[in-house]
């Protein structure tokens, strides 16, 4: 068996496929505080044998948890003398511009465990002042007072050089193994003096915790099944071995709703279709992603808790472009200080979960609000909790005080779910100059095939897909994901002039590096494939464009391909382009796959008995409550066509088709929705 499992807020997911290409999926309560617990229990749920367990696959929460409860471990920080405040200073991209309260956000890092250490580079990587190698001692020894257990090392300019930041690091772990130790040029060689320090820090605060989650897991997972082929989730939509991911757990931080994205990039490759959006509802946050000619966005712009009004923390990793927002069906109703009703970013989580649940949940969710449209039936539920009783939550909740119906409240609150998901869908489309009618929606998590009708009508799209898998599909994605590295490197030159030498040296010397990493992880040479890309800009701009480099050598004759790429981009971003401005090459950047095996896919089977097992009545806001046809997801066969309105339900979740909707179930038990019958 080859085993995924992803941990979500609400949930834990499971899905695995044995050598026939058999599917079994399962989820279960996720269980903070312990979260093997959860994993255990999920594999137990679905009736895997550890044993067979060959291959495992993991996405988790816990390194995001710990970032933003702010729960990792006391940690140090060594700079370059003069730049201590680094991490107080930041950038001024203040995004609340006429907040006179507003508060940028506070350093994980206490000013007074910010040590400097002398020495010096200048911008090219040269030496202008030694390393004292001796200071570190009297550093450690106040860090040991101070109760201080990893330590982070960020030094100017080592993004360019990184020969003293490898001194102070080997000169810790050699005299003080005690502490866990993290080189800011380890994660990065990329420029920006804050976002690098950030990053190392973060990395540093968060170690000791990864490392002892991976390392208990990995322990019990040996001793239950023998399985010795153990990956991690990472954020850039590949995956790594537990020991590679123990010394960059940062690179974790988006581990379980990337491999969603990554999902759907290699199911609309199966379905011939190339350019998608992606909308992913859990219990928790609703998630979204644009794929475009098969290719999932990553950025090493990553901002960690960023909102309309507050700046986040940057994080210079590789991280599939995503945008996430506290919208799920756990997600809470509530009334703001102005008597406006507000869903989320608050979820009823797990326990007590939504009133649906029956565990004395007492807040209306968007889970409870689609019971009491009839688009989910308490029949799926593992409650003894009446319709009855959820509308008397309904009303002595928010209903009395806004004056309105359990019903239209309900409806209410499902069209501001919406209203948030939609906004959500259009900065990742609109915003960044696509035309969503040019792509393909496809719905995934508990949530996603229940809103992802209206959503796509709002914004034009002609075409829904619901996977087969799409209540646990980031454990699918897992599945057919290959170990993955990003590597980059600031040059900062001029196109005009450029030494292709110089530049193929430095694209050779990471390819090198990526191949003896995936070397450790038992890779073969003939399984890793590179791809290169350039980040560039005109010249004197800010701003950079990620383009790729489909050649093995840059030289004279192909370098105007590229550039001709850029100004492209770049008028499909900005809407303008600068052709008598030169262009520079900021970043030099290389992706490494270790391609693994995949699991083969197989036709779905169909369940015996009639499709249609129920009628029920829907309400909808245009017409009211009418009469719809409930079908067994399981029981349709493949080709079988299915008109709206109607529900096409299975334990997990469920579809609604609106008025106008075909649903064609595919023979991989996919659900392909064509919008409006056109």
């Amino acid at each position: 068996m080859r085993v995924a499992t992803d941990i979500g807020g609400t949930f834990t997911d499971l899905v695995a496929v044995d050598d026939y290409g058999k599917i079994t999926v399962g989820k279960s309560d996720t269980t903070p505080g312990n979260f093997e617990k959860g994993i255990f229990n999920v594999i137990e749920k679905a009736g895997i044998d550890f044993k067979e367990i060959e291959i495992f696959f993991h996405g988790t929460t816990v390194v995001i948890n710990s970032l933003t409860e702010k729960k990792g471990v006391k940690t140090g920080l060594i700079t370059t003398k003069g730049f201590r405040d680094v991490l107080e200073i930041g950038r001024g991209n203040r995004p609340d511009l006429f907040n006179v309260k507003y508060k940028k956000p506070q350093s994980i890092v206490e000013r007074h465990l910010r040590k400097e250490i002398s020495e010096r580079l200048n911008y090219k990587g040269e030496v202008i002042s030694e390393l004292k190698l001796n200071e570190v001692d009297d550093i450690i020894e106040y860090f040991k007072e101070c109760e201080v257990e990893a330590i982070a090392v960020s030094l100017l300019h080592s993004y360019k050089n990184d020969k003293h930041e490898k001194e102070v690091v080997s000169y810790i772990k050699e005299k003080y193994p005690e502490f866990s130790v993290t080189a800011s040029s380890e994660l990065s060689k990329e420029w920006r003096e804050y976002e690098r320090t950030s990053t190392a820090v973060f990395n540093a605060y968060v170690k000791p915790i990864a490392n002892e989650y991976l390392t208990n897991l990995e322990k019990h997972l040996m001793e239950k099944s023998n399985c010795k082929r153990n990956y991690i989730m990472q954020s850039n939509g590949g995956t790594s071995t537990f020991e590679i991911a123990k010394e960059s757990p940062i690179n974790m931080v988006e581990s379980g709703p990337v491999a969603g994205i990554f999902g759907a990039s290699i199911l609309g490759g199966l379905l011939r279709e190339e350019n998608l959006i992606v909308l992913d509802i859990g219990g928790t946050t609703a998630k979204c992603s644009l794929v475009e000619n098969g290719e999932v966005n990553i950025s090493t712009n990553y901002h960690m808790e960023k909102t309309e009004q507050f700046a986040g923390y940057p994080l210079k990793v590789p991280v599939v472009d995503i945008i996430e927002i506290g919208n799920g069906g756990g997600s809470i109703a509530w009334i703001d200080d102005s008597g406006s009703v507000k869903v989320g970013p608050k979820s009823a989580g797990a326990d007590p979960g939504p009133i649906a649940y029956g565990r004395n949940g007492e807040n209306p969710t968007t889970t409870d609000a689609n019971v009491l449209l009839g688009r989910l039936s308490l029949e799926n539920f593992d409650t003894s909790i009446s319709l009855d009783e959820i509308r008397k939550q309904f009303d002595e909740s928010l209903g009395n005080e806004l004056n309105i119906k359990p019903v239209d409240l309900a409806m209410g609150i499902i069209k501001i779910a919406n209203s948030n998901m939609l906004n959500a869908l259009k900065l990742i489309s609109v915003r960044k100059g696509y035309d969503p009618r040019d792509f393909t929606l496809v719905a995934i998590g508990g949530g996603g095939p229940m809103h992802s009708q209206a959503l796509a009508r709002e914004l034009g799209i002609k075409k829904v897909i619901i996977p087969s898998t799409s209540a646990v599909f980031a454990s699918w994605g897992m599945l057919m994901s290959d170990i993955r590295h990003d590597y980059s490197q600031t040059l900062l030159v001029p196109v005009e002039g450029l030494d292709y030498t110089g530049l193929n040296s430095s694209y050779r010397e990471m390819v090198n590096n990526a191949a003896d990493t995936l070397g450790t992880e038992g890779v073969q040479p003939e399984n890793i494939v590179i791809t290169k890309r350039l980040d560039m800009r005109y010249e004197g701009q800010e701003h950079t464009v990620e383009i790729p480099v489909p050649f093995d050598l840059i030289n004279e004759q192909n370098i105007e391909d590229v550039i001709e790429n850029f100004h492209e981009n770049h008028n499909r971003l900005y809407s303008y382009t600068l052709p008598e401005n030169g262009v520079e090459i900021v970043n030099i950047k290389i992706q490494a796959l270790g391609k693994l095996d995949k699991p083969t896919l197989v036709e779905a089977e169909v369940e015996e008995g009639e499709p249609l097992k129920a009628e029920r009545k829907v309400y909808f806001e245009e017409s009211g409550w009418i009469d719809l046809s409930v079908f067994d997801k399981d029981k349709l066969s493949p080709g079988e066509k299915v008109n709206g309105p109607a529900i096409i339900e299975e334990k997990s979740s469920s579809v609604i088709l609106h008025d106008g909707d075909t649903l064609i179930k595919d023979k991989y038990g996919n659900l392909v929705i064509t919008i409006g019958g056109n």
